[in-house]
């Protein structure tokens, strides 16, 4: 497909051209098919952005808070009505099956709806006589042109965690989404201009690292959201505070599951399954370490690998498929040589899931390891694929210390009846996200996405009222009437 379309950048409410000219292919993971190119956009075309959005923050801030919540309601109808439409295209340049794919866009249009009720959450507060015949109130300002820096991993999702929340607060907004997931940020752009969201309130810039550091380095841009690897999402917090902007980065997951003796392994096991090699693995949420309190260790690892050996491996549209591709063919390799690591330090393989050939996209067959050691590196780094460790411990004291021994804090779970074990886990576990008989507890949209430690550099978190802080600024002011 040599006459693959190379995509445009969305700037000042038009579709232009990038000046840079240099481009990506853009293929599909379940058959390899170029689908377009991706300019990777460089300084100019980052200033141009901006640019539009300084021009236009004045005039939006301006507008009444409640006519902005209603272009997020807009732009809501306009999400639901094209839910499928949006669905198909991240099944198409993702690879996510078509039911992950229409559940991570119901999650997107769940935070447009938080951003809608702005007029409530935006609300500031106002004491009287804080000394005789003063006043004091509290008011949230915009902060000005803010950027959103989002992964291929949830191509609808994450923009909308941002962009509504940033533009009901009064600010302008710039996506550099992931250049791997470009054809789906273009969808979104195209819905956000039909909402009535004004010229330049709303821009998209196509790249790579070279967009990411001229945002990072952009003095017109105030502030960035960033979801992404911990390594880049390190990089852009040193960044980007450096350069005197408010920075909140979602970083890496090792996230570990506990499984209690007492624990209901008919309901537990499709949990767990589900959160380990749902979406390929390829999610920061998804459950890649279990750790086993025994004397649940064989039957857990009897059905979990029974399960894995019953995993659907193929395209990503077929109704058949349970494990769709990853994303490309070099992070397939990098799975399967975090495999064959696994192999060489000394983790049991309990089961190996079959899968398509690589030339016909970019599969994994899923793998499930026992006897996996704390300090084994499969146990500690961040695989991103359909890979489940199994650990086994003799108490809950130890799995709790096992899980609280990684350097990421993202999530974790248990699964037990008992109300004191659960009690414990909750107050001793170290991560921001818990479940408790819960595979995936990612939080609804009106609660913080909270990671700990090194899955988060920052101080306001994404979504919920923490997403309101960090996209305004507090102004405090004292008045006295002579």
């Amino acid at each position: 497909m040599a006459d693959a379309a190379v995509l445009e950048n969305y700037v000042d409410g038009s579709w232009i051209r990038a000046e840079a000219r240099e481009t990506l292919d853009v293929p599909d993971p379940s058959t390899g098919a170029l689908l377009a190119r991706v300019p990777l956009s460089g300084a100019a075309d980052v200033d141009r952005a901006v640019r539009a959005a300084t021009k236009a923050f004045p005039a939006w801030r301006e507008t009444p808070v409640a006519d902005r919540a209603r272009r997020m309601l807009a732009l809501r109808e306009l999400l639901e009505r094209h839910l499928d439409e949006l669905a198909r295209s991240i099944v198409l340049e993702n690879g996510k099956t078509l039911d992950e794919a229409r559940g991570s866009v119901r999650r997107g249009i769940e935070a447009t709806e938080f951003a809608a009720s702005a007029p409530t959450t935006m609300q500031g507060s106002v004491l009287e006589d804080v000394a005789r015949g003063i006043d004091t109130e509290l008011v949230r300002q915009p902060v000005g042109v803010v950027a959103g820096i989002t992964p291929f991993n949830f191509p609808v999702m994450i923009p909308l965690w941002m962009a509504p929340l940033a533009m009901v607060c009064g600010n302008a907004f710039i996506l550099k989404p992931s250049e791997r997931v470009p054809l789906t940020a273009a969808a979104l752009a195209r819905l956000v201009g039909e909402a009535g969201v004004p010229p330049g309130v709303f821009n998209l810039v196509h790249g790579g690292r070279e967009a990411v550091d001229a945002i990072l380095a952009h003095p017109g841009v105030q502030a960035v959201s960033f979801v992404g690897s911990a390594p880049t999402a390190r990089h852009v917090y040193a960044t980007a505070a450096a350069n005197g902007k408010r920075v909140q980065a979602l970083a890496g997951a090792k996230n570990h599951l506990i499984v209690m003796p007492d624990a209901d392994l008919g309901k537990s096991v499709p949990a767990i399954l589900s959160s380990a090699f749902g979406q390929a693995g390829e999610r920061c949420l998804a459950g890649s370490v279990v750790v086993a309190v025994e004397p649940v260790g064989d039957a857990l690892v009897a059905r979990l690998a029974e399960g894995v050996r019953g995993l659907a491996v193929g395209r990503a549209g077929a109704e058949a498929t349970r494990v769709g591709p990853v994303i490309r063919s070099d992070h397939r390799q990098r799975v399967l040589d975090w495999v064959a690591t696994g192999e060489r330090e000394g983790a049991t393989v309990a089961a190996r899931g079959s899968a398509p050939g690589a030339e016909d996209g970019y599969y994994v067959p899923p793998v499930l390891f026992d006897r996996v050691r704390p300090e084994m590196s499969i146990a500690q780094e961040e695989i991103f694929g359909p890979v489940l460790s199994v650990i086994r411990v003799r108490s809950l004291a130890e799995a709790i210390e096992v899980t609280n021994r990684s350097r990421f804090g993202n999530a974790a779970s248990i699964f037990t009846r008992d109300g004191g074990a659960a009690r414990e886990f909750r107050y001793r576990i170290e991560a921001g996200m818990l479940g408790v008989n819960v595979g995936v507890p990612a939080p609804a949209a009106y609660f913080p996405f909270a990671g700990w430690k090194g899955s988060f550099f920052g101080d306001l978190h994404a979504t919920g009222r923490d997403a309101v802080e960090f996209y305004t600024r507090k102004k405090v002011v004292t008045t006295r009437w002579f």
